[in-house]
């Protein structure tokens, strides 16, 4: 079972975390997840959407509006007693059934945002980048070359040789003080990733969204990869190419968005 804590919403309705199934998991699912901090659903309006862009690539509508999603959300997180972690929104597209509810996240421990963690390279690419969709036997495979690899997140190499984005994340390079990532158009737009945009302007950071192959990462002079759960997470390690994880944009970046993320901002 998926989900987790005490209480659960669906349709608009609360119930207890036993009565939970997953049977929609036979269907295709439009989802978002989001994060709770101090009781509040995290950037919860570039999730909504976002979730309503999901809705546009398959010519349908959200049948909801972002206040009443709001109160739905607000309620599952006070009928769970405030409980930080992740959240997620899913919507059947074939019987319209909504339902929100927690879910188990997985923070990276201090130790590997001090530390950065290992990733590897996986050839391979979504049917469409920009549809937050679930797909679950691509993630069953990079999931499985991970755990063989004991990597922490895999970078997605497409068809033509270029880094995409990450299994569950958008990734970033850094280059002689410029920070560099894959083109909009060829990833999911992380809330987190537009929030790097944003924080990287107000620190005189150029950014440039262009095509990096996987043959030149090693000319990259620092990496992250940025998403929900993990914030932005140093990469120490890509196969058996290592990397800076101290380099000063990168912590002057981490710090801004756990500044944001805390409400200090």
């Amino acid at each position: 079972m998926e989900a987790i804590n005490k209480f659960y919403l669906n349709n608009g309705i609360i119930y207890p975390i036993n009565d939970f199934t997953d049977e929609d998991y036979k269907e295709k699912i439009i989802y978002e997840v989001l994060r709770v901090v101090n009781g509040k659903p995290v950037f919860l309006k570039e999730h909504l959407a976002r979730m309503k862009k999901s809705f546009k690539l398959i010519n349908k509508e959200f049948p909801y509006s972002e206040e009443t999603i709001e109160s739905l959300i607000v309620k599952v997180i006070k009928k769970n007693d405030n409980a930080i972690g992740n959240i997620k929104i899913t919507y059947n597209i074939s019987n319209g059934n909504l339902k929100i509810y927690y879910i188990m996240h997985s923070y990276p421990d201090e130790e590997y945002y001090e530390k950065g963690v290992k990733v590897i390279l996986y050839y391979g690419e979504r049917e469409n980048p920009n549809l937050k969709i679930v797909s679950t036997e691509f993630r069953a495979k990079i999931a499985e070359k991970m755990k063989e690899d004991k990597a922490h997140e895999a970078l997605l190499v497409d068809r033509n040789g270029f880094i995409t984005e990450g299994s569950k994340s958008n990734f970033f390079g850094i280059k002689d003080k410029k920070l560099i990532t894959a083109k909009g158009e060829a990833v999911l737009r992380g809330i987190t990733r537009d929030k790097i945009f944003k924080i990287a302007e107000s620190l005189g950071v150029e950014v440039e969204e262009k095509e990096i192959r996987a043959s030149e990462i090693r000319d990259l002079d620092s990496l992250f990869i940025s998403g929900t759960s993990v914030a932005i997470l140093p990469i120490s390690q890509v196969d058996d190419i290592k990397f800076d994880v101290n380099n000063e944009i990168l912590r002057n970046i981490m710090k801004k968005y756990n500044d944001l993320l805390e409400g200090k901002l």
